[in-house]
């Protein structure tokens, strides 16, 4: 026979489960019509009462059913026994659809449009953090005998050109041996461990090579140290106003959310503090920092490959939110999305 607190529980999640899918009060008499319970019409009036008390649930109107709280969002998502799992088949069809992308950015942009699809939130999605990656490889192309453009490739699959201006023409002999070079200094590198590489090139090679090599290693420097990381992939933004009554139909309220998506930097630091792959975090309303969001929930996880993380990725919306099925696509695009960009 399960425990008085077991049982409570059990009515705590049924109540979340219809006011997901129902988006209305839920009392009593449905909970025991809809659920298999296994106790009396009484007993789960008692159940809510005391799940009221404990602040859990709570009643929006006089005489409706109730609701549950953040506080009951919270216990719910703790104590989920088992998330849904994806079938095979929409594994499968996660993983096609993101191979489809012919470059990084596309990758990313396919992920979020797809994390949005799956859960109806707003996706969100950090790029590779230049910290966290190394130099896959260094091409030197010669435009002509005076400029060059070299391409920078990262293990996390992001490509980076750049132009380089020589101060004098260049021969074919030293083309290849500036690619030779370069490619010793950087690949297999951590960016900050590459850019010290390069930097100190200077000092290593003969005097016919220094010129290329020390105009080389500024716009190289410049690529590999000075450029930002913090750039979000959104998708799915029109699902805020499709969810718009769970924010209380105030207009403010939506505002802020938006403002804090389009200047980034508070999902960005919720993305930063989840970036382990394979754990997924939960911030529920009140446990949200800042103000701009605490209407809101978000799931969000790391993602990337061999020990790596990349970046973070997660779902914002409503605290009404199927939790269960959201931490598994969260899950499953942040698993895939590290084996597509580690692969290339």
């Amino acid at each position: 026979m399960p425990s008085t607190d077991d049982r409570r529980f059990a009515v705590l999640q049924a109540i979340v489960s219809d006011y997901v899918s129902t988006h209305e009060p839920v009392g009593s008499k449905a909970l025991v019509d809809r659920h298999g319970l296994g106790v009396s019409s009484a007993t789960v009036r008692n159940d809510m009462a005391v799940l009221e008390a404990e602040g859990y649930i709570r009643q929006p109107h006089t005489s409706s059913g109730r609701v549950p709280t953040d506080k009951g969002y919270r216990q719910f998502v703790d104590r989920i026994a088992e998330v849904k799992p994806l079938s095979h088949g929409e594994r499968r069809a996660i993983m096609e659809f993101l191979e489809g992308g012919v470059d990084l950015d596309d990758v990313l942009r396919r992920a979020v449009r797809l994390l949005a699809q799956l859960t109806r939130q707003v996706a969100v999605l950090q790029y590779p953090t230049l910290t966290s990656s190394k130099v896959r490889h260094i091409e030197v192309v010669p435009l002509n005998p005076a400029r060059l453009l070299l391409v920078v490739i990262m293990d996390t699959g992001r490509v980076d050109q750049r132009l380089v201006e020589l101060g004098d023409v260049i021969s074919e002999e030293q083309v290849s041996t500036l690619r030779v070079l370069l490619g010793q200094a950087l690949e297999g590198k951590h960016l900050s461990a590459a850019s010290v590489a390069v930097a100190e090139l200077a000092n290593q090679v003969e005097h016919d090579m220094r010129d290329p090599v020390v105009r080389s290693a500024t716009v190289l420097v410049e690529t590999l140290v000075e450029r930002s990381e913090d750039r979000l992939v959104l998708g799915g933004t029109s699902n805020l106003t499709a969810n718009a009554a769970d924010f209380g139909g105030s207009p403010g309220a939506m505002l802020q959310i938006l403002e804090a998506l389009e200047e980034q930097v508070v999902v960005l630091k919720l993305l930063a503090a989840a970036q382990h792959p394979g754990m997924v975090t939960v911030r529920i309303g009140e446990e949200m920092e800042d103000e701009q969001i605490r209407a809101t929930s978000v799931i969000s996880t790391g993602y990337g490959a061999a020990g790596a993380t990349f970046g973070g990725v997660g779902v914002l919306g409503p605290t009404r939110m199927d939790y269960p099925w959201a931490i598994a696509a969260v899950s499953a695009v942040a698993r895939y999305v590290g084996e597509v960009l580690s692969a290339r």
